[in-house]
C-alpha cells in the first residue's frame, strides 16, 4: 500500500466483515481437521498468489509434536516480528475475533483449536495495517518457504516452525480446507492469517486473505 493510498484512507483496520470469511473455514476446520490429509501442499484454486514459491524438497523433516502449551509470543526473525500472543475465540458473527483494534501489534491465537507445537493445526491471526501505519502482519506475504517462525510457549519451550507454503486466497473463492486443513497427518502445523489483496472501499474490507503454512521442525528454550 502506497503512502498516497494510506493518506486517502484505503489502509484501514481490518473490520469484522474482513474476518467473517474465516467463519466457514473454522467451522469446517473444527469438524474435519483430523480427517484432512493432503499429502503435502495442495494445489491452489481460485485467486491465488504464491510469491516465488520454490520447490519444498529441500525443507527439513518434521519434528514430533509436543505436548500442548498455550503460546505467549510469536517471533518471525525474517520479518522483524516479535509480538505478544493473546487467546481469542469467535466473535458475534462466528469468525475468529482478532486482537482489539487499538492493539495492532498483538497476535490472536484461536484458543479452541490446537496449541502451537501440538499435533494438528494451530491458527493465529493479526491485523495487516491501521489507518496510519502497518500492523503486526503487514509483511506476512513476504515470507518464503524455508524461513523460520518461533512460538514461545508458557511451559518455557520454543516451538520452531519452518514455512512451507504462502498463499493469497480470494475471499469469493475461499477454500477452507486449504486454509485450515492439516497438510500432512501427524504433524504439528501452524497457520498465520491476515488480510490481503486490495482494499474494497464499498465493503470496507480486503478482497483476500494471506495464509502462511508452517510445520514443527524443532524445539528450543
Amino acid at each position: 500500500m502506497t503512502d498516497r493510498e494510506r493518506a486517502t484512507g484505503t489502509g484501514r483496520l481490518v473490520t469484522g466483515v474482513a474476518w467473517a470469511v474465516l467463519l466457514l473455514g473454522l467451522w469446517l476446520w473444527g469438524r474435519e481437521v483430523t480427517d484432512a490429509d493432503h499429502g503435502g501442499s495442495v494445489p491452489a484454486t481460485g485467486d491465488m498468489a504464491a510469491a516465488g514459491r520454490p520447490p519444498t524438497a529441500g525443507l527439513p523433516p518434521a519434528a514430533l509434536p509436543l505436548t500442548g502449551a498455550p503460546p505467549e509470543r510469536l517471533d518471525i526473525p525474517g520479518l522483524g516480528v516479535r509480538a505478544p500472543v493473546v487467546a481469542r475465540g469467535l466473535d458475534a458473527q462466528g469468525a475468529v475475533d482478532p486482537p482489539p483494534y487499538d492493539q495492532p501489534d498483538v497476535v490472536g491465537w484461536y484458543a479452541a483449536g490446537a496449541e502451537p507445537g501440538a499435533a494438528g493445526t494451530a491458527v493465529m491471526v493479526g491485523h495487516v495495517d491501521t489507518e496510519t501505519r502497518p500492523a503486526v502482519f503487514y509483511k506476512l506475504s513476504a515470507l518464503r518457504p524455508g524461513q523460520t517462525v518461533r512460538v514461545v510457549r508458557d511451559d518455557g519451550t520454543v516451538a520452531e516452525f519452518t514455512v512451507d507454503d504462502v498463499r493469497v486466497l480470494s475471499r469469493d473463492r475461499f477454500d477452507a480446507r486449504q486454509a485450515y486443513g492439516v497438510r500432512q497427518s501427524g504433524r504439528a502445523e501452524l497457520r498465520l492469517i491476515t488480510c490481503g489483496g486490495t482494499f474494497d472501499r464499498a465493503s470496507h474490507s480486503y478482497t483476500a486473505n494471506v495464509v502462511v503454512s508452517a510445520y514443527l521442525t524443532g524445539t528450543g528454550r
